[in-house]
C-alpha cells in the first residue's frame, strides 16, 4: 500500500504542508500516524481527494472543449524555422513543448512572455511511476 508524508501530499496537490495539515485536522483528508508520529496519507485516499477537489482552470475567452487538461502558462521560448515552430510553455512547475506550423505560431503571436494555454488531448500518454 502506497502512503505519502504530508510534504509529499502537499507537493502532489500543489498546496502547502500547512494546508494539508489543516485538511487532516478538519477531517477533510484521511490520514494516520506512523510509528514516528508523522501523518501519512494512503495513496488511494489522496487520489480520491485530488479527484473530488480538482478545479479546471477557467480560461477567459475559450469556448467549451472536450479536452480536460488545460494548463495556463507563460511562453518561455519560441524556435522558428522555415516551416515549423517549437514553443515552450512554463505552466506552474511544468514545462510543456509544442511543435506546430510556423504559420500557426505567427498567427497566435507566440513570443516569450505571452500568456498561453497548453491544452492536451491525446490518446498516447506515457505514464511512469517510481517503485515505493
Amino acid at each position: 500500500m502506497t502512503q505519502f508524508r504530508v510534504t509529499e501530499a502537499a507537493a502532489l496537490l500543489g498546496v502547502s504542508d500547512d494546508t494539508v495539515r489543516r485538511w487532516i485536522d478538519a477531517g477533510r483528508l484521511t490520514a494516520v500516524r506512523d510509528g514516528g508520529g508523522r501523518w501519512m496519507v494512503k495513496g488511494a485516499d489522496l487520489a480520491e481527494f485530488a479527484r473530488e477537489h480538482a478545479n479546471a482552470p477557467e480560461v477567459e475567452g475559450v469556448a467549451l472543449s472536450s479536452a480536460r487538461n488545460r494548463m495556463p502558462g507563460l511562453v518561455t521560448r519560441v524556435l522558428r524555422d522555415g516551416v515549423m515552430a517549437q514553443v515552450e510553455i512554463q505552466a506552474g512547475p511544468f514545462r510543456l513543448v509544442s511543435l506546430m506550423s510556423r504559420e500557426a505560431a505567427d498567427e497566435l503571436g507566440l513570443e516569450p512572455g505571452v500568456l498561453a494555454v497548453a491544452t492536451v488531448k491525446s490518446t498516447n500518454v506515457v505514464v511512469e511511476t517510481t517503485r515505493r
